[in-house]
């Protein structure tokens, strides 16, 4: 229990400040931030890159192998396959407010807790993709930048805008 506390502790204070991996001397960086995260995570596959300033809750975290966590990222639950691509600025929510009394005020009504995403394996989000609680994401699909994502999204689908709506299929 120590030594995950230490892990989170350093990579909080420190690893999560260290320059990208695109850097010079990024593929250093990339074995460091691993090095120190993989036990954090729920369950952590090999080659996995974190970019800075992640803000992610490692025990309600699974990410597959030779995935990335995008620069700004800020996660909730979720399980991301294998070869996921993610963008900068990315946020993935697991939560949201309780809201059906209209005589209570909704900031004492409470919270539903985490409602997991799930990103199949080969997806690609773009930068700054909101992707709300509960959403599923088939393998091979591609959020565009900007994209709010608040419905499931089929295998090998493109999807843009806000909402994200299919605008192809992946040939």
């Amino acid at each position: 229990m120590w030594l995950r506390f230490i892990k989170l502790f350093l990579y909080t204070l420190i690893l999560k400040h260290l320059p990208p991996t695109y850097y010079p001397g990024g593929r250093i960086i990339k074995a460091i931030r691993y090095f120190f995260c993989k036990g954090l995570f729920k369950s952590c596959g090999h080659g996995v890159v974190i970019e800075p300033n992640a803000h992610i809750p490692f025990h309600k975290v699974e990410i597959g192998s030779n995935s990335g966590i995008g620069p700004n990222a800020r996660l909730g639950a979720v399980k991301i396959g294998d070869n996921v691509m993610m963008g900068p600025d990315v946020i993935i929510l697991s939560s949201n407010h309780i809201f059906d009394s209209r005589l209570l005020p909704m900031s004492l009504q409470g919270r539903i807790e985490d409602n997991p995403v799930v990103i199949g394996d080969d997806v690609w989000i773009g930068a700054r993709v909101i992707i709300l609680p509960g959403v599923h994401v088939g393998r091979g699909a591609i959020l565009g930048a900007g994209a709010v994502v608040s419905r499931n999204v089929p295998e090998y689908a493109i999807v843009a805008g806000n909402p994200a709506r299919i605008v192809r299929q992946r040939a």
